[in-house]
């Protein structure tokens, strides 16, 4: 079951990358996304704990660090063998 549930817009904050990165990541099959017939912008939602979360300072929110890239959801690491 899906956690917090937010729009692309929120995401691209959270991840400190912009919406077409977090579109993209979806299309690529790293997050899922959560149709939403009740929104009127692009109807899709995603799940805050599948966004990778960026650094930012404390005080003023700036960007430190973009999150990184997630990983393709089901699947595992060359490296797991």
């Amino acid at each position: 079951m899906p956690g917090l549930l937010i729009p692309v817009d929120l995401a691209a904050h959270v991840a400190g990358h912009p919406a077409a990165t977090i579109r993209r990541w979806a299309c690529e099959g790293r997050l899922t996304r959560h149709p939403d017939s009740s929104r009127r912008k692009n109807g899709v939602l995603y799940d805050i704990d599948e966004i990778p979360e960026a650094k930012r300072d404390k005080d003023t929110l700036k960007l430190i660090e973009p999150g990184a890239t997630p990983p393709v959801i089901g699947t595992t690491s060359l490296l797991a063998a």
